[in-house]
């Protein structure tokens, strides 16, 4: 009995082991593609908030910001769904990441509850600090450009 459950086990490990990053860059491609797709389409949750973080970049309104972050979104997810464009699926979500963090800084009246900063985030708080597990991701998938397709 024990050497069969050890059997399934090693199987089931296998696979996770050549499957999971694959799963990951699927992953990352559909949320980038399809949370970035809601942006230029008005449909974003996120929309106000991005905008009150962009609200201070010049040369565009900050509805046209949250329009060009959600291409830059769709782009990164469209690069991780490729083996050769991975390294630049990396370098994309790197700034994008920068960017996502901005309102911890920015507006912590919104990313925080009133007097509780930096230890009890709000929902939108939540929302942009749960992107640790992204970039995690990206780790594990960037450890992979250096392999064969």
């Amino acid at each position: 009995m024990t050497w069969n459950l050890d059997r399934i086990d090693r199987s089931i490990a296998a696979f996770m082991q050549q499957s999971g990053t694959t799963a990951l860059r699927c992953s990352l491609a559909v949320i980038f593609v399809w949370f970035g797709a809601l942006k230029p389409l008005g449909l974003s949750p996120a929309a106000a908030l991005v905008e009150s973080t962009v609200a201070w970049l010049p040369f565009l309104s900050p509805s046209r910001w949250v329009a060009i972050i959600g291409w830059w979104e769709i782009a990164i997810g469209i690069t991780f769904l490729f083996h050769r464009t991975l390294r630049l699926a990396i370098a994309l979500l790197a700034v994008q990441m920068i960017g996502t963090f901005l309102p911890l800084v920015v507006l912590p009246h919104v990313t925080f509850q009133a007097g509780r900063v930096p230890y009890a985030p709000t929902i939108e708080g939540q929302y942009i600090i749960k992107n640790l597990l992204i970039i995690s991701a990206a780790l594990v998938v960037g450890g992979t450009v250096r392999e064969k397709a």
